[in-house]
């Protein structure tokens, strides 16, 4: 069945060269004010991945990214920044990208075309039925992303998909679909505009609601965080002073011994369960 290819549609501008600077950036700006829209549309069908997602990995599953070109990239961006926010494991959430490392920084544009190489690279892995995998592509029809699809689907994965195209293949492939539709982009068929805005709004929901639900988060705070500079060791310092009423220099000590936020604040409650040990040590 013929579907509406609406990343491909013309864009609502025209004649961009004669343009004067302000007039673009105006335009454009514009234009993204249309995806909050159109991510807000999505949120149902984002809540019933979560909730179907959240029970697989609270008993150890792993959530997969997996797309081409720029769709690959924010998922691999997406993977890579759950460790050193929310002190996951590495192989908690995986970004794969089309051609591997080396389309991180250069587009291997022919890399797409393959089905087979996607659930191929997702195979890597030793994927089980207790992970997810959620294939990203603004237009919902590359081959790589429906391959891993249909290759997870089949081995008992909860699958979704994350396009900008109404009824695409990839819609109808995965288990749950997420249709961004954010209408033409600002440059005909750039869909690394408005469809890329999307989908790292999308990613960021999902990663973040689900660290939450994870307990890696208290209150507002990101008390598991990888204190690996001087601005997050900072950061760890002012959470404890506002948590624990702990001085600064009381907090950095407490963290240089136990290395992370959530491990001193539990010692400070074990302490305070414990009258007989009047300090921390």
């Amino acid at each position: 069945m013929k579907f509406r290819q609406v990343t491909e549609e013309n864009s609502l501008y025209d004649n961009l060269e004669q343009q004067p600077v302000r007039d673009l950036l105006r335009d454009i700006n514009r234009e993204d004010h249309r995806v909050a829209d159109a991510v807000e549309r999505c949120l149902p069908q984002v809540e019933r991945f979560i909730g179907q997602a959240l029970p697989r990995l609270q008993t150890g599953g792993r959530l997969f990214y997996i797309g081409a070109g720029t769709s690959g990239r924010l998922g691999v961006l997406g993977a890579s920044e759950i460790p050193p926010t929310f002190g996951m494991p590495e192989d908690t959430v995986i970004g794969i990208i089309a051609g591997g490392e080396k389309a991180l920084r250069h587009a291997v544009e022919q890399a797409e075309d393959h089905p087979e190489e996607g659930w191929k690279d997702v195979l890597a892995y030793r994927p089980t039925e207790k992970d997810c995998l959620i294939g990203i592509s603004a237009s919902g029809t590359t081959p790589y992303v429906l391959g891993a699809i249909a290759g997870a689907r089949k081995h008992g994965l909860l699958t979704a998909g994350i396009c900008s195209n109404p009824d695409s293949p990839l819609s109808e492939a995965a288990d749950i679909s997420i249709e961004i539709v954010v209408g033409p982009e600002f440059i005909t068929g750039s869909s690394r505009m408005k469809s890329g805005t999307g989908q790292k709004m999308i990613l960021n929901m999902i990663s973040t609601v689900l660290m939450i639900k994870l307990g890696k988060i208290q209150g507002n705070s990101m008390v598991n965080m990888r204190l690996s500079n001087r601005k997050l060791m900072e950061r760890g310092i002012r959470i404890l002073q506002d948590k624990a009423g702990l001085t600064h220099d009381e907090a950095r000590l407490l963290l240089q011994e136990y290395k992370n936020v959530s491990a001193v604040l539990e010692r400070i409650k074990e302490m305070k369960q414990s009258p007989s040990k009047n300090k921390v040590s």
